[in-house]
């Protein structure tokens, strides 16, 4: 086999191997390169030692960023990452090893990866090196460690959620003694630091294949949000849904559009339901609250795997707002576009959308003809150029100064008076109405009859 590999990544071998080195590129753009996948970036392992590398490409083009662990990163217009053959000893923290130790063969090195699909080399001279059946694993679509999984998974659980994530993207399936020993060992990701999981987790509910591994792997994913557990197995008792919360839950992930925010919005949307459960006399299930409180429970979920603030206010805002269901009519759709802002309210209609096709699909037509009434209405109201927010004003702050309304709490009111009369339609958004408006509104709420002001009505 042949693999095309980029001139620097050629270039970095063949210095090193004429100063004597092996040398060849390693792990996951071996793997994309026999998928017919193009590689994000090339690694290179060598048995040179770290300042053997320095010696042989010089100091200029490189950066001593992990040499205690036999890495460092060279620059040939773009990074490479050269690591030196090793081996690890133990990993006490479940992450890390306690020590490396340097050799000189490539089957040892190789032999300490996570997956056996990662664990091939190449170069031009020697070819495909592939110890562990790695292409064979490909062709078979399979996912499996690298010798024993439990071993494994011990040294680095976090390799517990990479194996979730490949399957979620490739569409592999995992081996069963990897399947066992990720299910088995689940409980080593509490030593993983929160964002390593919170990455992740991201990349698998965003693959194209989630919806298999959210029903597999389950208790992996209760492991890291307890949160879930309630959802499964949790059946509705109502005509809208022919699923339990959680396999509803699923299918809404899936349902709704890439990206860390649809995605998350739809892993957590419905996470209050069993906290919010009740059943009518005729046995109905009901789950009133469960959106102010579900999104409560997201933003404590994000905090804890430290997602940053705006996804955790998007997916708030997603959740908090994902069971409205006002009439649809602009007026409405002009508040909503006010709550949520433009990019929002499509991104609830997303969600919307995916919860209905995740629902009972005898009452789906009337779900999406709402939904797609909404979106209609909104595009009309924005290329009408519909005021929703306080700068589409035809008066800002400054007019309102200079018609004497004094800044501070009494201005705020005012320009929000003004903006809900145009967004509820009881003013047209002319700068004359709404100076009259702002004038009527100021000294029937501000002025008392024996303290009169003087107001500018220029």
């Amino acid at each position: 086999m042949v693999i095309e590999m980029p001139e620097n990544a050629k270039k970095i071998i063949s210095l090193l191997t004429d100063a004597g080195y092996s040398a060849y590129a390693v792990g996951g753009c071996i793997r994309d390169s026999i998928m017919g996948i193009t590689p994000d970036d090339w690694d290179i392992c060598t048995s040179a030692r770290p300042q053997e590398v320095l010696s042989v490409l010089g100091k200029k083009n490189i950066i001593m960023n992990g040499e205690k662990h036999g890495t460092v990163t060279v620059f040939y217009d773009e990074p490479y990452e050269i690591t030196t053959f090793r081996t690890e000893g133990d990993y006490a923290d479940c992450r890390h090893p306690d020590k490396v130790t340097f050799v000189n063969d490539l089957r040892e090195d190789l032999a300490r990866r996570d997956f056996t699909v990662n664990a091939m080399a190449y170069n031009d001279k020697d070819g495909l090196c592939d110890y562990f059946s790695g292409q064979n694993d490909i062709e078979k679509k399979i996912i499996r460690c690298v010798g024993d999984p439990t071993q494994r998974f011990s040294e680095d659980a976090l390799r517990i959620l990479r194996a979730l994530r490949f399957s979620s993207k490739l569409g592999f399936s995992i081996e069963n003694n990897t399947s066992e020993a990720a299910i088995k060992n689940a409980g080593l990701l509490e030593n993983i630091s929160a964002e390593r999981i919170r990455d992740e987790l991201i990349r698998i509910i965003d693959g194209k294949y989630a919806e298999q591994i959210l029903t597999d792997y389950t208790d992996i994913f209760e492991t890291i949000i307890p949160e879930i557990r309630p959802l499964v197995g949790h059946l509705q008792y109502n005509p809208h849904h022919i699923y339990d919360i959680w396999m509803h839950t699923i299918k809404v992930v899936v349902k709704s559009p890439h990206g860390t925010v649809p995605r998350m919005a739809a892993l957590l949307h419905d996470i209050a339901k069993p906290l919010c459960f009740t059943r009518d006399e005729r046995g109905t299930g009901h789950f009133k609250g469960h959106p102010e409180l579900g999104a409560d429970m997201a933003c404590n979920i994000m905090r804890r795997l430290r997602f940053d603030n705006k996804t955790i206010d998007d997916v708030e805002k997603l959740i908090r707002h994902h069971d409205r269901r006002p009439p649809a009519n602009e007026k409405n759709v002009r508040r909503m576009l006010y709550d949520l802002g433009r990019k929002r309210f499509l991104m609830l209609c997303d969600l919307k959308t995916a919860d209905a096709r995740g629902q009972n699909p005898a009452l789906l037509k009337e779900k999406i003809e709402y939904i797609e009434k909404l979106r209609e209405i909104c595009f009309k109201e924005l290329s009408n150029g519909s005021c929703f927010e306080l700068k589409g004003l035809a008066i800002n702050g400054k007019d309102l100064l200079s018609l004497g309304i004094p800044k501070g709490k009494q201005l705020g009111l005012t320009l929000r008076y003004l903006l809900d009369s145009v967004i509820e339609g009881d003013l047209p958004n002319e700068r004359i109405s709404l100076i009259d408006a702002a004038l009527e509104y100021y000294r029937s709420e501000f002025l008392s009859a024996d303290k009169p002001a003087e107001l500018n009505k220029g």
